[in-house]
């Protein structure tokens, strides 16, 4: 293990430690909504306070490993875990975790220059995959939110009838997902997920959409399944990342101060908010998030001399995707307290009113 100290860990202020808090309760209920684990919020907020992405990642997944029990219990006493999938999946989701790893590794120890400078690599690698990928599943919601929406339908089953039409065996039953799946198919959406678990911090974004597209999960049991799978991804992603010094257990606590009560309200809301409407709301977070990580690329490459500009432009650029991340997280947060909160006082109300009924003398 090398000695990172000092290279790469920062000086936490109580300013950067109270939006490390605010980070992590954001996350917490995008994570119990959504059932992404709310690391593409919490990976790119921590790298523009200033945290080297290995170290964003690796302090990421160590505090999601813990998250992820208490969203999977919430979600489990709903019937919104289907185990058995989870353990499917993870046969190759350990494999994509320890790959990327590796990778992330590779980059930061083979950068050159101290601080920020050296890890400019690895930040712009993490950048990139966040950005391509996330990108794709943005718009891949939205578009079927839009059609689901003019034909009344839920999420589009295209993907899951041609697979089944292929008849890959061997197929495995998962009854409480309601669906039959090949061995085939499971393999490489599991490693999938690990590798970009493993990555940027966030799994959730393949495996949620492949479970509700690919496999014809519904999204609530995708949610909650997602979460389950992300507590042993979480702690063996976290185990990984800390035998290679990358882990600063003070952002992981920080951040658990935020996300165990963010992750409360969220998975409730998952119970009283429409399916369409957690898919439109995970397509808009994620969209703005991917241009708030897109403004921070030019930092990254200006780091490693690739472009020749103003080093000022450096602190304008950063300023742009932490507001516009933070706008992004705070406005789909604050839509989701909105309508547990409504839910919550409809149901106080219908409570009152029957128990006005019962106590009326019946004539």
């Amino acid at each position: 293990m090398q000695n990172i100290i000092g290279d790469v860990f920062i000086q936490i202020t109580w300013p950067i430690a109270l939006l490390i808090v605010l980070l992590g309760f954001i996350g917490g209920v995008l994570s119990g909504f959504i059932g992404s684990g709310g690391a593409f919020f919490m990976t790119p907020g921590m790298m523009n306070l200033g945290v080297s992405g290995v170290v964003a990642v690796g302090s990421n997944i160590a505090h999601k490993f813990g998250k992820a029990i208490v969203g999977s219990r919430k979600h489990s006493k709903m019937g919104n875990v289907d185990k058995r999938l989870a353990a499917s999946m993870l046969i190759t989701a350990l494999l994509g975790i320890r790959l990327a790893v590796w990778i992330n590794s590779f980059l930061f120890q083979g950068g050159s220059g101290e601080g920020k400078g050296k890890s400019a690599a690895a930040d712009l690698y993490i950048s990139g995959i966040f950005i391509s990928i996330l990108t794709f599943v943005a718009i891949s919601l939205l578009r079927d939110v839009m059609r689901s929406a003019s034909d009344g339908q839920g999420p589009s089953r295209r993907v899951t009838e041609f697979l089944g039409r292929l008849n890959l065996k061997p197929i495995i039953r998962f009854p409480v997902s309601d669906v039959e799946l090949s061995l085939w198919v499971l393999l490489p959406v599991g490693l999938a997920t690990g590798y970009m678990a493993g990555t940027i911090g966030v799994g959730g974004f393949v495996g949620v959409p492949a479970m509700i597209y690919v496999f014809g999960v519904p999204t609530a049991v995708a949610a909650g399944t997602e979460l389950y799978l992300a507590i042993f991804m979480g702690a063996f992603g976290a185990l990984n990342y800390a035998w290679e010094g990358y882990v600063d257990i003070r952002l992981t606590l920080l951040l658990f101060l935020g996300s165990l009560i963010g992750v409360h309200i969220g998975a409730y809301g998952v119970k009283v908010v429409s399916e369409r409407y957690i898919r439109f709301t995970t397509g808009v977070i994620i969209l703005l998030c991917v241009i708030s990580r897109a403004l921070a690329v030019p930092v990254y490459c200006h780091r490693l001399r690739w472009v020749a500009y103003d080093p000022s432009w450096d602190a304008w650029f950063n300023g742009l995707s932490l507001t516009m991340l933070f706008a992004s997280g705070i406005g789909g947060a604050s839509m989701i307290l909105w309508h547990v909160a409504k839910a919550h006082f409809e149901r106080r109300r219908i409570h009152s009113t029957l128990l006005v009924n019962r106590s009326l003398p019946r004539g």
